[in-house]
């Protein structure tokens, strides 16, 4: 049996987290033991006499910055050896599907603290393995990115969603998905590809893999910088640079018919 991931988080605000770990998915991951989720209130851990974790720059500036003593003596007390220590930051990495991939295999413990206010004493950094960010915005603290990363990487632990899910997903193939349709056939006039009522699953796969790779082109260019198509993808694009419908597609919608007909007619 897989271990129980562990995962806490050091936040001025725990309240935060109540409903993200009362929802859906993640409240059923954790009743079923695959994952163990702490919040930790970094102001149980002040020395402070007004029960302080912050206070103004030093040399001047604008905020206030988070202290080091209550964060760091946070982390001692709640993390291990074997942690997995992150600070969401705007000056890091970029959180990506890979990162999550890489800590939900290789990572049974994460802890994750939250920047707030103006940012963290730069002497707390060197306590922590790799910094986040989850896009080039700001934000009024590190919560909303410890969500991103919590969520991403719990979804991905075995058990708790189907295997199916995950592997058609956008970015674990470095393509967009591929549109997706419900019932009815006609809505507003706006109609269901035949194709997929075909009952061809081969020929259904290859358009998927067309329109993915008509997705990613359109709307997220930049993920196929580096990509190596492969042998079908190059006749996909060529056909993409056409507006005829290809063969393959024709025989295929040709041949289901009737099963074609039964979908559109409920």
């Amino acid at each position: 049996m897989e271990k129980t991931k562990k995962i806490t988080i050091l936040t001025a605000i725990p309240d935060f987290f109540d409903s993200f770990l009362n929802t859906s998915i993640i409240k059923r991951a954790i009743a079923k033991k695959l994952v163990e989720i702490k919040i930790i209130n970094i102001r149980d851990y002040t020395l402070d006499k007004h029960h302080r974790i912050d206070s103004h720059p030093i040399g001047g500036g604008a905020g206030l910055i988070l202290k080091c003593q209550p964060i760091v003596d946070a982390l001692n007390d709640n993390s291990t050896l074997n942690s997995l220590k992150i600070i969401t930051s705007p000056r890091g990495k970029t959180f990506t599907q890979t990162d999550a991939i890489n800590i939900s295999k290789n990572n049974d413990e994460i802890v994750i603290l939250c920047g707030h206010y103006e940012g963290i004493d730069e002497r707390v950094f060197k306590y922590f393995d790799i910094e986040y960010s989850i896009g080039d915005y700001i934000l009024t603290g590190g919560e909303i990115p410890s969500l991103v990363i919590m969520d991403s990487v719990i979804r991905l632990i075995e058990g708790v969603i189907s295997e199916d899910s995950i592997k058609e997903e956008t970015f674990n193939s470095s393509l967009v998905e591929y549109p997706q349709y419900t019932l009815p056939y006609n809505f507003n006039n706006d109609y269901i590809p035949d194709i997929l009522f075909s009952g061809n699953h081969e020929a259904i796969k290859k358009y998927n893999l067309k329109k993915s790779l008509e997705y990613t082109l359109k709307y997220r260019p930049d993920l196929l910088k580096n990509y190596e198509f492969n042998k079908e993808e190059k006749k996909l694009l060529k056909e993409l640079e056409s507006s005829e419908t290809p063969k393959w597609e024709i025989d295929a919608i040709e041949k289901g018919k009737k099963f074609i007909k039964s979908k559109k007619d409920e």
